[in-house]
């Protein structure tokens, strides 16, 4: 798999520099990379020679060819935005990029694990803690709500669901629970966080019993939400809303024992569509390996179910497939 190979490679340079040039390159990733880089540099017991020679020559070949280009960058990043986007919808994404200080607080929460921020802000007034999920990745977000209680889970995610922006003074109080986790300023405008596509993505990562019970309480509050938080998920049975080639692209990406667990729990129309898509002889082994298979939990099908539908949503962000149906645009 591409993704995994630039991993490997990464965590083979990492090594090759050292621990001091390692830390100080590891300072300025964020927490998923730096995650999966330290799971990759922990599986290389051992790298022969010539594999670390080879990666050394691609990285001086690389840096030889991205020569540097000195440029007034907040300037650059401030017209680039502003023409992009409009001065409306710039100038709070500039804030946010050129003044990285106001999100420090939530940068620490990003790095801990999701027991540990449940228990920090489980205890807040749930607007509150919508408010915070809001500014975490989904699936991190989704795993907080996990673990808490039923009642408390439902309420943040209803707030999350009618949260349509944060105001200046709702990121003060936020600012002042958390420790200066975002910015008071009065001057900020209003944060286009929270909605119904942040709903979404978070019950798309979130187990599917939590899921059902969280769209039946927003159902009795609001059958019109509740609709159309599911109109933005993207499950795994809307992969037969994809084109072949989107299809094709998406198996490159999967390693063979995760589509087995995957498909077990996917219906046959499904199935067709990814046979398929595939060579006669890897269909043919696939289906082999399907029916030798014996009972497999419902939870590692899920499980797998969701790290596929990771992939996808990475595609989709990257611009490689398009997701039809479920929050996808029409294609004319």
């Amino acid at each position: 798999m591409p993704a995994e190979v630039g991993v490997e490679k990464s965590a083979i340079l990492l090594i090759a520099l050292g621990e001091d040039h390692a830390a100080e390159v590891l300072k300025h990733l964020g927490p998923k990379d730096v995650q999966r880089l330290g799971h990759a540099m922990a599986g290389l017991t051992s790298v022969p020679r010539t594999r670390v020679d080879e990666v050394l020559a691609e990285f001086q070949q690389s840096a030889a060819e991205s020569a540097a280009v000195r440029v007034d960058t907040s300037s650059y990043v401030r017209s680039v935005l502003t023409k992009a986007l409009g001065d409306d919808k710039a100038s709070n994404l500039i804030s946010r990029i050129l003044q990285p200080g106001e999100t420090n607080g939530i940068e620490g929460l990003k790095w801990m694990d999701a027991a540990t921020v449940a228990d920090l802000i489980k205890n807040e007034h749930p607007q509150i803690i919508a408010t915070i999920l809001v500014h975490l990745a989904h699936d991190h977000a989704s795993e907080v709500l996990n673990q808490f209680t039923e009642r408390l889970r439902n309420d943040v995610i209803l707030r999350i669901a009618t949260l349509e922006g944060i105001l200046p003074e709702a990121l003060k109080e936020l600012n002042e629970v958390m420790l200066r986790l975002l910015s008071g300023s009065t001057s900020m405008k209003k944060s286009a966080m929270g909605g119904v596509r942040a709903v979404a993505e978070m019950l798309n990562s979130m187990g599917s019993a939590n899921e059902a019970a969280v769209l039946d309480s927003i159902r009795e509050y609001d059958p019109d939400l509740a609709q159309r938080i599911l109109d933005e998920m993207f499950v795994f049975e809307n992969l037969l809303e994809l084109e072949d080639r989107a299809i094709q692209l998406l198996l490159r990406e999967i390693q063979s024992e995760s589509l087995i667990l995957a498909m077990k729990g996917a219906s046959e129309p499904l199935r067709e569509k990814i046979f398929k898509n595939m060579s006669q002889r890897a269909a043919e082994m696939l289906r082999e390996d399907l029916d030798s298979r014996g009972p497999v939990r419902l939870s590692e099908v899920e499980a797998e179910q969701k790290e596929i539908l990771k992939i996808v949503r990475r595609l989709a962000d990257e611009g490689q497939i398009v997701l039809g149906g479920a929050g996808g645009e029409q294609m004319v």
